[in-house]
């Protein structure tokens, strides 16, 4: 955060000092988390379910806050004292950005944005400084807390904007006025909330609506609701994708054994040849849509091709592959879980094992763990039933099932005649590593995926060796 004094903080978020010095300054960061308090900082005392920020106050000051903001005063801390801790944190955020020189990037989208996010903070870190969210801090807190990592020196501010209803992307926009819009996608997940996926575009469409008319459009071309999205936005509009009417085009892709793409870049008569390093077909989409907000930022056309093949995944469990001695490969895609996303995840599994070869026993057992998705709504049932029929067709050899709730995914393949993948449905995430530990053999390749409920757990699992063992194919270690 940009240093200001207490009493520039206090009327910042309309909040009273109270056993505060008025021209003492906030020089650190601000912080709701007491562990992370750094000399200088703010710490923001918020009341939840299971602790009140308030009574770790004390610990925050000793650990060097300034001050503390919250609803009630404290004997020997000094004080903002605001009538509500969130309200105030976003009062500071714009107020803050209102004192900054910063291109605002928001990014949104039903699934992969986070992943969006990441890339587009790697492209533009190479332009100049970039603040960019850890993980999926997305929404009424999360954004805030992220403009406030932002200081003078700050050219670039990348925020990934979630939503729960309509409105929600419009008041993060209010908070944190983007120039760059970016919406990655529009699907089913939280369709239980939105009702409708025709609900869950015109949401993601308040992201657009919010731009400037001197600012700019990334839309993905080959979602069609994302790309009417055009006629709703002041801004000028670049389509990212593979279809045919995009300005900036991915041709000629191609997977390699581990799942990664090459593609020529294509963009006003100029082209690339481009290798990422990312697993997943997926990650052409993303990519395009990265390389958009870059061209547009600053970075040369000569050097992107080599910026986008220098990408890497940055946020935790999403598409991390990573190899065991024993030859097991494993997915790890374990953070969320929605039909899309799982839908992308399971075709690089395909990729991973061999594809059609793997169905002809030239290539690799394919291994898939899934759970529940949440939020689906009424969309519940079908949306795990098509991820199963999915597994099914495209070959997966062995398909774990985790709870009940998921269990509309083993209906899904079962409805696909001439499978002969082996299914199983197991109570919990226990029982999906006991599972593993009998069927696991050498040179598979293990997808783990769900909607939080653990689903990680699994994969702390398949990380140690010694606790995930594999087969010789008969059953025998």
């Amino acid at each position: 955060m940009i240093p200001m004094t207490l009493a520039e903080v206090a009327a910042a978020v309309d909040g009273t000092l109270h056993g505060a010095d008025p021209a003492a300054r906030v020089l650190g960061t601000v912080e709701f988390d007491s562990r992370k308090v750094t000399e200088g900082g703010l710490f923001a005392a918020f009341a939840g379910e299971q602790a009140d920020g308030h009574d770790f106050a004390p610990t925050a000051v000793a650990a060097g806050a300034a001050a503390v903001l919250g609803t009630r005063a404290l004997p020997g801390v000094p004080m903002i004292l605001v009538d509500d801790p969130l309200d105030a944190l976003t009062r500071l955020a714009r107020a803050v950005l209102d004192r900054l020189d910063v291109t605002v990037v928001g990014i949104t989208g039903s699934s992969g944005k986070t992943t969006t996010k990441d890339l587009i903070g790697q492209l533009l870190n190479e332009i100049g400084p970039t603040v960019v969210p850890p993980g999926s801090f997305n929404n009424e807190l999360g954004l805030p807390y992220t403009v406030l990592r932002a200081d003078e020196k700050t050219r670039f501010l990348v925020l990934e904007m979630g939503a729960r209803g309509a409105g929600h992307i419009r008041h993060l926009c209010e908070i944190a006025p983007p120039r760059i819009g970016v919406v990655v996608n529009v699907g089913v997940a939280h369709i239980g909330e939105f009702g409708s996926v025709d609900g869950i575009a015109a949401a993601k469409s308040e992201l657009p609506q919010a731009l400037p008319a001197d600012g700019l459009a990334v839309l993905n071309a080959d979602d069609p609701r994302v790309a009417a999205m055009a006629a709703v936005t002041a801004a000028p509009v670049v389509l990212a994708g593979q279809a045919e009417g995009a300005g900036l085009r991915a041709v000629d892709v191609v997977l390699d054994e581990r799942g990664r793409a090459s593609y020529t870049l294509v963009h006003e008569g100029n082209s690339a040849p481009v290798e990422l390093a990312l697993t997943g077909a997926h990650q052409v989409g993303n990519t395009l849509l990265a390389a958009a907000v870059a061209l547009h930022c600053g970075m040369p056309w000569a050097e992107l091709a080599a910026a986008l093949a220098r990408l890497r995944t940055v946020s935790t469990r999403r598409m991390d592959v990573f190899d065991r001695a024993d030859g097991v490969t494993v997915i790890d895609d374990s953070y969320n879980a929605n039909p899309a996303s799982t839908a992308a995840a399971l075709r690089a599994l395909s990729a991973l094992g061999g594809g059609a070869a793997a169905d002809t026993g030239a290539g690799r057992r394919t291994v898939a763990v899934l759970g529940y998705m949440a939020e689906l709504g009424q969309a519940e049932r079908d949306g795990h039933a098509e991820v199963g029929a999915l597994a099914a067709t495209l070959g997966v050899g062995l398909l774990i099932v985790v709870g009940e709730s998921a269990a509309p995914i083993l209906d899904g393949a079962a409805s696909v005649r001439h499978w002969e993948g082996e299914s199983v449905l197991v109570s919990d995430q226990a029982a999906a590593i006991g599972a593993l530990r009998e069927r696991l053999r050498a040179a598979d390749v293990v997808l783990v995926k769900g909607s939080r409920y653990r689903t990680w757990d699994v994969v702390d699992a398949l990380r140690e060796t010694h606790a995930v063992g594999v087969s010789d194919g008969d059953g025998h270690r």
